[in-house]
């Protein structure tokens, strides 16, 4: 293992965040192999290195790197620190890592995104060469038809691009109340794309919810809930 900083190794091991750890050493209460350390650049050797805090030796909790899926709600940003102060999906899932959203959801769209601490796994599953699918439940005001279908299918234009070709499906149609539910799945990440492919059409969003990401899915996770992807499933995203 290579040197690292005193404050990302103190924050591994669970003490705090990174931030709370450069002030536990700048206040002296941090030891380096025997000695006082007062200094946030010093680093060390996790395997040679004993550091003391609180009267304990440190050592990182978990190695392995951890990769969760939650169903996020609404009113929830998909950052680490919100500067409006919103809340965020870190504020519903606890863990003693420093985890990152892999891509993001707006605040006003549910369903499916996954946190982890693997930099490598964020580039590669959010990296466009990937085309990882994401699948969106869509209810939308005005009954949707066949060649609004197919212009989702075929793409769209928006801003100034045309939309790739994508996946749709008319799940339900209510005269009623005059809304149609559909399903729209697209490979590609653009900013609000979902709800913009829809204005295109002429239909506004009512509701949004993304459900699946790749082949995982949030159907068993109620909203706020979360859970560890197993191996196979982290696999199956990188060998897309």
């Amino acid at each position: 293992m290579e040197d690292i900083r005193l404050q990302k190794y103190m924050a591994d091991c669970g003490v705090a965040s990174r931030r709370k750890c450069e002030e536990l050493i700048l206040q002296g209460k941090v030891s380096l192999n025997g000695k006082i350390v007062t200094e946030l650049g010093t680093k060390i050797n996790p395997k040679k290195d004993i550091v003391i805090y609180n009267g304990n030796k440190l050592s990182i909790i978990d190695d392995k790197k951890i990769y969760i899926l939650l169903n996020k709600p609404i009113g929830y940003v998909t950052t680490v620190k919100d500067q409006f102060s919103r809340n965020t999906v870190l504020d519903l899932v606890k863990v003693n890592k420093r985890i990152v959203p892999v891509g993001r959801l707006d605040m006003y769209t549910s369903g499916a995104i996954i946190l982890t601490d693997d930099g490598d796994f964020v580039y590669k599953v959010t990296h466009p060469k990937h085309e990882i699918e994401k699948t969106y439940n869509v209810t939308l005001k005005g009954i949707v038809d066949k060649e609004d279908i197919e212009k989702l299918k075929s793409g769209v234009q928006i801003d100034d691009y045309i939309t790739k070709q994508a996946k749709a499906k008319i799940l339900k149609i209510d005269k009623e109340k005059n809304i149609s539910r559909v399903e729209i799945v697209i490979h590609e990440g653009k900013n609000r794309q979902v709800r913009k492919m829809c204005e295109a059409i002429g239909k506004k969003v009512l509701a949004l919810h993304r459900s699946k990401i790749g082949n995982i899915d949030v159907k068993d996770l109620k909203i706020g809930e979360f859970r560890y992807l197993t191996e196979r499933e982290v696999n199956n995203l990188l060998d897309k």
